[in-house]
């Protein structure tokens, strides 16, 4: 498998132990002195603690090439503008011109939240207008390096389509577990990319049990944090805050989170920009994960001083892409929280709705419910006293508005629009 120079292989988030092992072979834990055999393992956890894998590089070595230039925003290049920093090479990428998003300048919500700045990263613009393109396009380049055939998922919606578009591309089946509430929109667009998908009845957790029951020993699995290369793949939407903003990196980031992959990952490349010297780690923004109340472990946890969630049950929220009663990554987003100085907010279904409706009327930006949950997350921090009037604040559109466009207008038909 072809892998970029600095990468040194992956290690445990856990026990800290250096994983190594071939596709489709046990995951066994190597020396932790940096040797490597030299092959990657494209899906597992480490055998040892059962936590979540993470991509390990030589950051003295990147340090040495790379200067705040590289990361000038390069739209064809998209998430493998510098792929020095991911674990593969630009040119064995399986792409479909990912990531490179606009940072859209708020001005209605800057004078609402009462800040010196809102800007919205726009991730509803990202191939199938989800921020999941970024961690697909990682995770099924490492899977088609690996001669994969077969990928699958379960997710609430947007993965599977994504999933199917860049499964799709490198030639391979990819099948979906979606649960029965996801959108048509996502359940159409999944079989237009050629997956193979099965529809469950009920919600995300009854998704991920139909995988576990059906899966086929070829498949390739690419759950997040089950793949080490989905939460690899978001550093780059921090790469292009950091570039975006011509380094003057703004004081906070409000996420909307579900199972913790695009939180972390936005930690971790952010963190990692520190780690080669391009900024200092006092520089490095906030990160706040907001939720839906109906859904809320991570932000629960976080308020209960947990290091792990709880597991949610049962939930209740229109805002299906959240809807993680369990999340994977739950763990490795409150280190996120923690190490960053942020925090983590619930808020009600009703504000996100209003919160996009909001967006979409006063900064034409498209927004759906689920992206909603940052905006209103931002309204409840600031009512909080979290921000003091000076900060450049990032609110993350993580898919289209048009993914939820029958909840956004039965929300304003509710209102007499």
């Amino acid at each position: 498998m072809d892998t970029t120079a600095a990468f040194t292989g992956l290690r445990c988030t856990g026990c800290g132990e250096r994983v190594v092992g071939d596709q489709g072979d046990e995951a066994e834990v190597g020396a932790s002195d940096g040797e490597s055999s030299g092959s990657v393992v494209v899906s597992g956890r480490c055998p040892d603690c059962d936590a979540p894998l993470d991509a390990d590089y030589d950051y003295d070595a990147l340090a040495a090439d790379l200067d705040r230039a590289a990361f000038a925003p390069r739209p064809r290049d998209g998430v493998w503008a510098v792929d020095a920093l991911l674990p593969f090479p630009a040119e064995t990428a399986v792409s479909v011109a990912e990531g490179a998003t606009p940072l859209v300048l708020a001005p209605r919500l800057t004078d609402e939240l009462g800040v010196a700045g809102v800007l919205v990263k726009d991730e509803g613009r990202n191939p199938t207008g989800t921020v999941l393109d970024r961690g697909f396009s990682v995770a099924v380049t490492a899977a088609n390096a690996a001669d994969a055939t077969d990928v699958a998922v379960a997710e609430p919606g947007d993965g599977g389509q994504s999933m199917g578009s860049y499964a799709g591309r490198a030639g391979m089946r990819p099948h979906s577990f979606t649960p029965s509430r996801s959108t048509f929109l996502n359940k159409a667009m999944t079989n237009v990319h050629g997956g193979e998908m099965r529809v469950v009845g009920g919600r995300y957790p009854d998704a991920v049990e139909a995988l576990a029951d059906g899966w086929m020993d070829d498949w390739t699995d690419l759950m997040p944090f089950t793949t080490p290369y989905r939460h690899e793949g978001q550093k780059s939407l921090a790469w292009e805050v950091a570039a975006g903003t011509d380094w003057d990196l703004p004081d906070a980031l409000v996420v909307p989170t579900g199972t913790g992959e695009v939180l972390y990952g936005v930690w971790k490349g952010f963190r990692e920009l520190a780690e080669v010297g391009l900024v200092e780690v006092g520089e490095l923004p906030r990160l706040y994960a907001a939720q839906p109340d109906g859904c809320a472990p991570i932000a629960t946890a976080w308020e209960r001083s947990l290091d792990v969630p709880e597991p949610w049950g049962p939930p209740d929220t229109i805002c299906g892409e959240l809807e993680v009663p369990d999340p994977p990554g739950g763990s490795l987003a409150l280190d996120a929280l923690a190490e960053s100085e942020g925090g983590a907010v619930a808020v009600d279904d009703e504000d996100a709705l209003e919160a996009a409706v909001v967006a979409g009327h006063h900064e034409g930006l498209e927004v759906s419910v689920n992206a909603g949950i940052a905006f209103a997350g931002a309204w409840e921090l600031a009512d909080e006293g979290a921000f003091d009037g000076d900060e450049t604040v990032v609110l993350v559109n993580r898919e289209a508005g048009v993914k939820t466009a029958d909840l956004l207008r039965s929300h304003l038909m509710g209102q007499g629009v």
